[in-house]
């Protein structure tokens, strides 16, 4: 595999879960009351918890973007 095709794979991961990381960012900031109702169907917990567990949840996914796709990509962009 060259350096030019882990590129354009780097380069549509960091695009497709970038988009991934601001929809559902949106949706907890826009419209919260929909987001929690939609989810404690299926998990039934205090608004409060779910408050916490959303706001982690986005950050972890936001540190991991960053670590496996985000720096990759940069990386073989300056490589390249």
């Amino acid at each position: 595999m060259d350096t030019a095709t882990l590129t354009q794979f780097f380069m549509w991961c960091t695009i497709i879960n970038g988009g991934l990381l601001v929809f559902w960012s949106a949706w907890l900031m826009l419209a919260p009351g929909l987001v929690y109702r939609t989810q404690s169907v299926f998990f039934p917990m205090p608004r409060e918890t779910f408050n916490v567990v959303s706001y982690a949840f986005v950050a972890v996914y936001k540190m991991v973007w960053v670590v496996l796709n985000l720096v990759p990509w940069l990386a073989l962009e300056i490589v390249g």
